[in-house]
């Protein structure tokens, strides 16, 4: 039989949940304090816990912490009112599988929860964050804290809170906020992005709240604004830190009772919306600045998401590279040398500025090329002085060494008055010339683009010879 743990210091939350998982045929054991659970943790091993995160005497999240360390194969699931929401969130950071608001208002979201979590459908949930990243655009990652944001994101997408997402230009809020909206029980209902930063203050009440006619220059006919469209859906509001104070205060109207008015009316309408916003400035500092109200950044930021840039994940950094040029010829391949390159650069534009390098890449290739050299990206290298200027001289160490061992070695030939192997000058010979063929190679190619006839020119050799050298002599 399954056995389940219930501490709330409501009793009428334990009777409804003794109710519902009886129903189920589950045994279900209920406490109302933190003495209450010292005592029913001892007594039997448990398949789930419920715990309400304020109680009289404890803190839920030491309950939880204390099932974690002692009934390693108990799920849990926080329960929490709006106002403790964000504590709720922590219990998720901490090892809770999930959390759920009271009152239970969405019977089948708990009852999907609780089977899912019993029936450890844990590859379920899997198997839809993979969907559900590729229905949002985003690429699949092999970075551990990407793959844990997703879980994250997942499990709060079905809750009716506000998202805030905070992460650098290019590491993909939008899709990060489309993945949430797929992932929530208003996926069926319209999803909505509105820029703060592209409209003018007017234009962005417009927007958001719609117009009546003759309520500004322009306001030839009535008009709807998102909070009415996207009602029951979701609304994503990006850079909201450019959101002008006026702007702002009719915002947290809106969050705070559900009703607004379009501009020029007076005519208050009702909206029941989730607003996800993000930016890629330090909100906080700008609250401290007095740009950007604190009691609005408190009410859109109930849930925080930060999403990692590049250079602090750069096991994803090749995986993408490659997910972008295979959409655009999926016979091209990365060198490994490029791959190297790629990881070595910071991408201070993240994704967008990987995907734009990549499409330049590609374009400056000749006809019949099917591997993507290095050289293609060369220009990054200049953004990475110390990895890069290391690297050179470290190769010019290797050269010198050469130059030194070579004459060291012909000096003791010439010495020795027996006859000596030919083989090992022979091979320091070859192996000087392609590293100083390599070097001019590059050099040319960097200087000309990468366009292999200007650099054969330069190198007063034919362009078969300069393809011979790169192909057959795998000079790259």
């Amino acid at each position: 039989m399954v056995n389940i743990l219930v501490i709330d210091d409501e009793k009428t939350v334990g009777n409804f949940l003794t109710y519902f998982f009886e129903e189920k045929l589950y045994h279900v054991t209920v406490g109302y304090s933190g003495t209450d659970y010292d005592r029913l943790i001892k007594e039997r091993t448990y398949d789930l816990a419920m715990i309400d995160v304020k109680l009289p005497d404890r803190n839920g999240l030491d309950i939880l912490e204390h099932i974690k360390q002692n009934q390693l194969s108990c799920k849990t699931i926080i329960m929490t009112g709006y106002s403790t929401v964000k504590i709720a969130v922590d219990a998720i950071k901490l090892g809770a599988n999930d959390f759920i608001e009271k009152p239970f208002d969405d019977i089948d979201l708990l009852e999907q929860t609780v089977d899912q979590l019993l029936a450890g459908q844990m590859t379920v949930m899997e198997d839809d964050i993979r969907q559900l990243t590729a229905m949002s655009g985003i690429i699949v990652e092999n970075s551990v804290v990407m793959k844990q944001l997703l879980t994250f994101a997942y499990k709060v997408a079905t809750k009716n809170v506000n998202v805030f997402i905070q992460g650098e230009t290019g590491t993909g809020k939008e899709l990060i906020a489309h993945f949430i909206h797929l992932a929530s029980n208003r996926n069926d209902q319209p999803y909505i992005r509105i820029n703060c930063g592209a409209l003018s203050e007017t234009l962005l009440e417009s927007e958001l709240f719609g117009h009546e006619k003759g309520a500004f220059t322009g306001a030839t006919k009535e008009r709807k604004g998102v909070f009415e469209i996207a009602n029951h859906g979701t609304l994503f509001l990006d850079e909201i830190g450019d959101a002008s104070l006026a702007t702002q205060v009719k915002l947290l109207r809106v969050i705070e009772s559900g009703e607004y008015m379009r501009v020029g009316g007076e005519t208050l309408k009702k909206t029941n919306i989730r607003i996800i916003s993000a930016t890629n400035v330090d909100l906080k500092e700008a609250v401290k600045e007095k740009k950007f109200r604190e009691d609005l950044y408190y009410r859109l930021n109930v849930v925080e998401l930060n999403i990692p840039p590049l250079r602090e994940r750069k096991e994803d950094i090749v995986p993408i590279a490659t997910y972008f040029l295979h959409k655009l010829n999926e016979s091209l391949m990365l060198h490994v040398d490029t791959k190297t390159l790629l990881k070595t650069y910071d991408w201070p534009g993240n994704i967008r500025e990987l995907s734009n390098m990549v499409k330049r890449a590609v374009s400056l290739l000749e006809p019949n090329e099917k591997i993507i050299d290095a050289k293609y990206f060369s220009h990054l290298t200049s953004s990475i002085p110390d990895e890069i200027s290391t690297s050179k001289k470290k190769e010019e160490v290797n050269f010198e060494e050469k130059i030194q061992n070579f004459q060291q070695l012909v000096i003791n030939m010439w010495k020795d008055e027996d006859i000596f192997p030919l083989k090992p000058i022979l091979e320091e010979i070859q192996q000087l010339e392609d590293y100083i063929g390599k070097q001019y190679i590059h050099k040319a190619l960097k200087k000309y683009i990468g366009n292999k006839q200007k650099a054969a020119e330069a190198l007063e050799i034919t362009p078969r010879q300069l393809r011979y050298l790169l192909n057959e002599k795998d000079i790259r």
